[in-house]
């Protein structure tokens, strides 16, 4: 039933796994973590603050507070001190073979098919009853030395589920839409997301493929592979930024178009563009 994450072995996090439903403990602000869940989830924070960065805007998530994440959703998040209390928090994780059986049984929420889902996007839920008496009631099992039983925390999952059911009827087809993703267009979705690190198999299930499929539909589009168009674009959104001048040292661009060690970079730069990245900072 209990389920330690990887995260545990670092003394300063430690997640416990109850049945898809995560009690995590974090005792500094080391950073941030990247976020890719396959499935809708409820973050709640019991103590400290949580940050959720899109890349466009920043969401804080304070004590008592609650955050919806769609699925298939990448967001960055900050799990930070705040009030010189350390970061606790009670993740609910929505899988789809749960959310069939629950939509099987609430034959109330069959809504008609014109009823419009939700963005696509990371919201903050309001403070409801429904939800504070949850996230109440599972406060006791932040204890290690404290086992909720299986069937009580997939009790706990429908209480949410149906908390968010009751905050807005545009939950409902959201969350109970089985169908599978739409194909999205492959280089829209790498030219916004080159920075990131995808492996081919995540490549093709945020584009709504199957990995043959993705191979075969890129092969039609480009005679490179995604690992090289990848880099290519990273470089070049390097180039621009160092053209565009600007107080950034390289130092700081590499990390910013998705490279994780700055001789790679350089090296990779001084290949396809024949000078180093200082020497154009130069001119």
């Amino acid at each position: 039933m209990e389920q330690a994450t990887n995260e545990q072995a670092n003394p300063m996090k430690v997640i416990f796994n109850y049945d898809d439903v995560f009690f995590s403990f974090f005792y500094d602000d080391t950073g941030g973590c990247i976020h890719r869940s396959r499935e809708y989830a409820m973050n709640y924070v019991y103590s400290g603050e949580m940050i959720l960065d899109n890349g466009n805007e920043q969401i804080h998530v304070g004590k008592g507070e609650c955050a919806y994440i769609p699925r298939d959703h990448r967001i960055t998040i900050y799990k930070k001190t705040c009030g010189g209390e350390r970061y606790c928090g009670i993740f609910l994780n929505f899988k789809r073979s749960f959310l069939r059986e629950m939509y099987s049984r609430l034959e109330q929420y069959k809504v008609p098919d014109n009823t419009p889902k939700l963005e696509r996007k990371v919201m903050k839920l309001p403070n409801t009853p429904e939800l504070a008496s949850l996230f109440t009631s599972m406060v006791p099992y932040f204890d290690s030395n404290v086992k909720p039983q299986d069937d009580l925390m997939k009790l706990k999952l429908q209480e949410g589920l149906l908390a968010l059911l009751h905050i807005d009827k545009r939950f409902a087809p959201t969350l109970f839409d089985f169908n599978e993703s739409w194909k999205i267009d492959i280089l829209d979705f790498l030219d916004k997301n080159y920075m990131y690190e995808f492996t081919l198999e995540e490549l093709a299930h945020y584009t709504g493929r199957s990995l043959a499929t993705f191979k075969r539909d890129f092969k039609k589009i480009s005679d490179t592979t995604p690992q090289k168009w990848l880099m290519h674009r990273r470089l070049e959104a390097a180039y621009n930024l160092i053209r565009e001048g600007g107080s950034k040292k390289v130092s700081d661009i590499y990390a910013t178009v998705g490279f994780k060690n700055q001789s790679h970079f350089s090296a990779a730069f001084k290949k396809q563009y024949g000078v180093a990245p200082t020497a154009i900072m130069a001119t």
